[in-house]
C-alpha cells in the first residue's frame, strides 16, 4: 500500500514544475510501441489528460506509418522505400488519409475524450493547417545524389497555428493526422516527426517531447555508459554531420533541431516504452531521455 507521505512528496516535487509549465504549450509526437501496446496507449493518455489538468496546453502529432503498411498488405498492395520513405501513388495515398484521419485520429480522439481531455481530430486539410509541397527524395548513388519523385509523399510549408490556437485558448486538445494538403487540393503523406516539429516551432512551444523506441540519443549506442541527456543544438547538427546520429534517429533530432529554430524552449526525445515517460520528463529534475537545447 502507498504510503501518503511519499505521495505528498511526489506531488510536492511536482509543484514547480505545475507552476513554471501553467499556460505553456507542449507539443507531443506520438509514435513507436505507445501507440501499439494497449497499456502504454493508457498512460500516454493519462500523461496528456493530466498535462491538461494542471494548466498545461498539449498538442498531439501522431504517425502510424506499420497500420498503413498493414492495410496496404491487406489489400494486396506492396509497399517500397525510397531513401526510408515509402513510395506514395494516388491509391497509396488515398489508403494513408483513410488510415491516418479515420481509424488512428478517431481513437485517439475517443480516448482522451473518454478522459475528460476535450479533444478535436484534425488533418492538414482542415482549415489549411497543414499547407504542403511535393517532397522529392535523394538517392546517393555513385558518388551522385539524384532526385527521385516517390509521389504523394510531403514537406511542409506552412502551418496555421491560428486555428490551433483558438482550439486550445477555448480549452481543446488537439490531436493532428500527418495528412497535407497541396496548392491545387491535393493530399501529401508527410512524416509525422517533421510536422510535429513544424507544429511546436509555429506555436512557439514551450515544449516538444518525441515518444521512440529507444531510451534517447548515445555516443555510442553499443554503449549504453555514452548516454546523453543533454544536447546542444550546434552539437546536434555535428552528429549527424559526422554519422553518430543515423537510421531512423535522423528525422526525430532533425525535428527538434526545426523545433528549436522555430521558437521552441525545449525539445526532447524520449523512450515511449516507459509507461508515463511524459510526465516523467516533465516533471522530475533528472527526466529520462535526451533534451536538445538551443
Amino acid at each position: 500500500m502507498t504510503n501518503p507521505l511519499e505521495t505528498a512528496a511526489v506531488l510536492i516535487e511536482t509543484l514547480p514544475y505545475m507552476q513554471q509549465f501553467a499556460g505553456k504549450t507542449v507539443v507531443i509526437k506520438y509514435g513507436g510501441n505507445a501507440m501499439v501496446n494497449n497499456e502504454l496507449k493508457q498512460s500516454v493518455i493519462q500523461d496528456i489528460t493530466l498535462l491538461k489538468y494542471v494548466g498545461m496546453r498539449p498538442v498531439v502529432v501522431h504517425g502510424g506509418g506499420p497500420e498503413i503498411t498493414k492495410t496496404l498488405k491487406q489489400l494486396g498492395k506492396e509497399t517500397t522505400f525510397v531513401s526510408g520513405l515509402r513510395v506514395t501513388d494516388a491509391e497509396t495515398v488515398s489508403i494513408a488519409e483513410m488510415v491516418l484521419v479515420g481509424k488512428i485520429n478517431t481513437e485517439i480522439v475517443s480516448l482522451l475524450n473518454r478522459h475528460g481531455a476535450k479533444a478535436v481530430g484534425l488533418s492538414g486539410k482542415d482549415a489549411d493547417l497543414i499547407i504542403a509541397k511535393k517532397h522529392f527524395a535523394e538517392v546517393h548513388e555513385n558518388g551522385q545524389v539524384n532526385t527521385v519523385d516517390i509521389g504523394f509523399v510531403g514537406d511542409v510549408e506552412h502551418i496555421n497555428a491560428d486555428i490551433l490556437n483558438a482550439l486550445l485558448d477555448r480549452g481543446y486538445t488537439p490531436v493532428i493526422a500527418p495528412i497535407g494538403v497541396g496548392r491545387e487540393n491535393e493530399s501529401y503523406n508527410i512524416n509525422a516527426d517533421y510536422v510535429a516539429g513544424e507544429v511546436a516551432g509555429a506555436l512557439g512551444a514551450e515544449k516538444l517531447i518525441m515518444l521512440t523506441d529507444v531510451e534517447g540519443i548515445y555516443r555510442d549506442y553499443n554503449d549504453k555508459s555514452s548516454f546523453i541527456s543533454t544536447l546542444s543544438l550546434a552539437d546536434a547538427q555535428q552528429m549527424i554531420k559526422d554519422g553518430t546520429i543515423g537510421g531512423g534517429m535522423i528525422p526525430k533530432v532533425e525535428t527538434c533541431i526545426k523545433a528549436l529554430e522555430g521558437g521552441t524552449g525545449k525539445t526532447h526525445i524520449i523512450d515511449g516504452r516507459q509507461p508515463h515517460s511524459i510526465l516523467l520528463e516533465i516533471f522530475t529534475a533528472q527526466g529520462i531521455g535526451t533534451q536538445v537545447v538551443k
